[in-house]
């Protein structure tokens, strides 16, 4: 089963993140700007929090407040659950239903250094099992298969 460090290595390591004191207008901007729906809240380079397009409906829109003058810190989720490079995408699946988040932010030695969506990690499972079905097929019909090509065709 693939890890979390390799749909980074396909993705790229990225993560967008906004200081834990700025204004959710700005976050807004930056969502928009980078075309994602969440960034990491932080706090110098530690991880505080997540900021999600839903917060911004229910605890700015629908709250009455203004996104120039709410901060983050006042929005954000706090309780956010982090993975490492080696943690497997099943283990992904299992945290995000759990927890009903989209995100997982990645630390590696004490730092931010990716994040993983619900998406990514569908698309690796789904490329994973068209992998093992194509195996199969190709054992069934009589097909040479060695060791080397199926270990090609599962990263």
């Amino acid at each position: 089963m693939t890890d979390v460090a390799s749909i980074l290595r396909t993705k790229g390591s990225q993560v967008y993140t906004i200081d834990e004191n700025a204004s959710v207008f700005e976050a807004i901007q930056k969502m928009v700007e980078h075309d994602v729906g969440s960034l990491v809240v932080v706090s110098g380079h530690a991880p505080v929090g997540i900021l999600t397009e839903r917060h911004y409906l229910q605890r700015v829109a629908l709250e009455g407040r203004t996104s120039k003058t709410t901060r983050a810190f006042e929005i954000m989720s706090r309780e956010i659950v982090c993975v490492t490079p080696e943690t497997g995408i099943d283990v992904c699946m299992n945290l995000m239903t759990r927890n009903r988040s989209r995100q997982l932010p990645v630390v590696s030695n004490g730092r931010l250094s990716g994040i993983v969506s619900i998406g990514d990690v569908v698309k690796r499972l789904a490329k994973e099992h068209r992998q093992e079905i194509q195996y199969l097929t190709d054992y069934i019909q009589g097909n040479t298969i060695t060791e080397a090509t199926w270990t090609a065709a599962v990263p």
